[in-house]
């Protein structure tokens, strides 16, 4: 009785989400698992794992045809398939169908909308713009949705786009440090600060103990801190005095 025979290089997966690169003239994919790519992509997901249904790289994965050693030293240089998997979540073009693009499209688009609407002011009033606002002007400044780019990274592109259309700027956080210094060192410091500042409210130097209040971008506040901190050997004071319409912007930009 004759044998069905299987390729030592053919894997069968069902279920699957594959995102495919193209390099080297070969094409490359991954099995991953529904909806975890996008996490991925989005830093929710650290977990390799969570995203790969294996760690094998395929040429076809509906085909479970697995790539060959020396179609990924070609390709990339070297063997390690995890590695390799790393690049290609990064890079690759995350496979859908029609509906499901269009689903996971609009989720995108509201959570850049919205977290533009959140991070951004109109600098005339200082005061957010509604969603409604902001949705509309990326309409007319042709704003389209990069599969192979975190919502992180194209709500920057987002705000970069609509400042040569509308008057927008990051809303600014409100903090006052103090620390205590000699003048010889403390002086290098408050230059240091100064430097990472949007403008200064007040600055008073209080015997050895400056204190000083200034409005930052959020993107500087975790720099600011980690300055202060390792400049005062961890004994300066960074006060957040004024969160305005910002929600978590130092940890999410």
């Amino acid at each position: 009785m004759s044998k069905i025979f299987t390729p030592t290089n053919q894997i069968r997966l069902t279920n699957v989400a594959v995102v495919r690169l193209k390099k080297a003239g070969k094409r490359f994919e991954l099995a991953c698992y529904k909806n975890k790519v996008l996490s991925w992509r989005n830093n929710v997901e650290k977990d390799i794992d969570e995203v790969l249904q294996t760690h094998t790289v395929f040429t076809n994965v509906s085909k479970g045809q697995a790539a060959k050693k020396e179609e990924l030293i070609k390709a990339f240089g070297k063997t390690d398939e995890t590695e390799i998997c790393r690049e290609i979540l990064s890079k690759g073009e995350l496979q859908v169908s029609e509906k499901e693009r269009h689903s996971v499209m609009d989720t995108q688009m509201n959570s850049i909308i919205n977290s533009v609407a959140a991070l951004c002011v109109n600098p005339e009033t200082r005061r957010p713009y509604p969603s409604t606002i902001i949705e509309k002007s990326l309409k007319d400044a042709h704003f389209s949705i990069k599969p192979n780019r975190n919502t992180k990274q194209q709500t920057l592109d987002a705000i970069k786009l609509l400042k040569t259309h509308m008057p927008i700027e990051r809303s600014r956080m409100k903090i006052r440090i103090t620390f205590a210094a000699k003048k010889d060192n403390g002086p290098k410091l408050e230059e240091s600060i100064v430097k990472m500042a949007a403008s200064v409210e007040h600055e008073e130097w209080i015997e050895s103990t400056l204190q000083i209040t200034i409005f930052i971008d959020p993107g500087n506040y975790r720099a600011i801190d980690d300055l202060v901190r390792n400049e005062t050997k961890g004994k300066g004071l960074v006060e957040l005095l004024e969160l305005k319409d910002v929600l978590e912007a130092e940890e999410i930009f």
